[in-house]
């Protein structure tokens, strides 16, 4: 006869019991054992019959007061936050090597802590000399941030606890080890491990904690992907090593919106916020050229204005080269097929180069006809006017869908000196603010419209 699984516990005191007695030997109570099943048949010993504590439930309609939220002062790095630091959170920023994510959070800490904030910077990839003078050379000597130089886990993790600051940089992730953990640092179990220790202590101790994460060469954080899982907000620095301007995009936020950005210019004292990004973009255009088309955008909750720049040339190889910086490569070559299917405008033969001015990236589908009309006017050698800005989905059979937040896109453009928008004709447009609106239903109306030809 196969034995039982079962457990016995008193109903008075919780003990466990093998097997049913009239009598608790724990509290003295009688008829108070009871058989219960265990908690879990799976393979293996599962849960076994030990029981947990009850968790206490709440309803939906309960009312929290919001996180209390603390400001910078650097009010790019609050907006990709949502509105400020939030205590206990945990955040990991991600980027390309060199790009100024030490520079970055080092300003970030020294912000923090001139307004009151206790900061400590831990840095495991540079000696302590090392932040120094990157700190005097950005004028931040003066700032109240506390320094260390560690990789041990467990003397990081002791030595926070022991200050309790309200903000700690950990640069970076990859470079501390557990003794717990046999493997050598940055291996996938030692980054697990350390992500998840600090992780913990910032939700049990109410500490934020920053996360260095070093980048593979696709451009994602490096590590185990529950990395991302486990912390609150993932935020990347982006740019290019030629331009001087730095995107910081949040694309995971549990206190916040994401996908927004803060835009920062690179300088000889450190990292500068840009306050009107539309218009730094567009600073170097000049007079009207073929191939070029300004895309209003929006990032997150801030409307952007970019520029669009596009190259048709005669190709001398087999297969024409289709060269795209700062778009989605999928997205140009399904718009260069529309453009060959549905309006007989072949681009074989043709090399076709695509980039955004200003080392931005725009990864959402309003930019589908800006991309067009900058492919068509580097093609036709025919300028588009300057003074019109373009934002539109193209799809698959040519139409032109219409895309979200219009109003705020034609008031960012109006403000920057623009009169007139293209858009799609189903778009609804609540004021246009003075605006010229040129309403086009397909992709083959705009090439009749915008360049003379049906």
């Amino acid at each position: 006869m196969a034995k039982s699984t079962n457990a016995f516990t008193c109903t008075a005191c919780g003990a466990s019991h093998k097997k049913w007695a009239g009598r608790c030997d724990a509290c003295g109570a009688w008829n108070t054992i009871v058989e219960e099943a265990p908690l879990s048949q799976g393979p293996g010993r599962g849960l076994g019959a030990h029981k947990g504590r009850t968790v206490p439930l709440s309803s939906l309609a309960t009312t929290e007061a919001p996180p209390p939220r603390s400001l910078s002062g650097m009010e790019e790095l609050d907006r990709v936050l949502g509105g400020g630091l939030v205590p206990g959170s945990a955040v990991l920023v991600g980027g390309d090597p060199g790009i100024g994510k030490s520079t970055l959070l080092l300003q970030g800490a020294a912000a923090f802590a001139r307004r009151g904030a206790s900061a400590v910077y831990i840095s495991g990839e540079e000696a302590s000399a090392q932040v120094r003078m990157r700190a005097q050379r950005l004028g931040l000597a003066d700032a109240p941030v506390r320094l260390g130089a560690e990789t041990n886990l467990r003397d990081i993790l002791t030595t926070l606890d022991a200050e309790r600051p309200d903000l700690a940089i950990i640069d970076s992730i990859q470079t501390l080890w557990s003794d717990q953990v046999e493997a050598a640092p940055g291996s996938v179990a030692q980054v697990r491990a350390a992500a998840h220790e600090l992780v913990t202590f910032a939700k049990r101790k109410g500490v934020a904690i920053f996360l260095v994460g070093h980048v593979t060469k696709e451009g994602q954080i490096a590590g185990p992907r529950v990395v991302e899982h486990m912390v609150d907000t993932v935020i990347y620095f982006e740019g290019e090593r030629g331009h001087q301007f730095r995107i910081l995009r949040s694309v995971k936020n549990r206190f916040g919106p994401a996908d927004e950005i803060g835009v920062f210019e690179m300088t000889g004292a450190g990292l500068a916020e840009v306050a009107n990004p539309s218009a730094l973009f567009l600073s170097e255009r000049g007079q009207p050229v073929p191939g070029s088309a300004v895309f209003a955008g929006i990032e997150g909750t801030r409307p952007v204005l970019t520029e669009v720049q596009a190259l048709v040339a005669p190709s001398t190889l087999a297969s024409p080269r289709r060269t795209v910086v700062g778009l989605d490569s999928g997205r140009v070559s399904t718009i260069l097929a529309v453009l060959e299917a549905r309006c007989g405008i072949p681009f074989a033969g043709l090399d076709v180069f695509l980039n955004v001015a200003g080392g931005m990236r725009v990864n959402e589908p309003a930019a589908d006809l800006a991309i067009a009309g900058a492919l068509l006017s580097a093609r036709e050698d025919s300028a588009l006017p300057p003074e019109a800005v373009l934002f539109g989905e193209i799809s698959l059979s040519g139409a032109l869908r219409p895309v979200a937040q219009a109003e705020n896109r034609l008031k960012e453009a109006q403000k920057l000196g623009f009169s007139q928008a293209i858009l799609p004709d189903s778009q609804k447009v609540e004021g246009a603010g003075g605006m010229g609106v040129s309403r086009i239903a397909d992709l083959t109306g705009f090439v009749g419209e915008v360049f003379g030809a049906g």
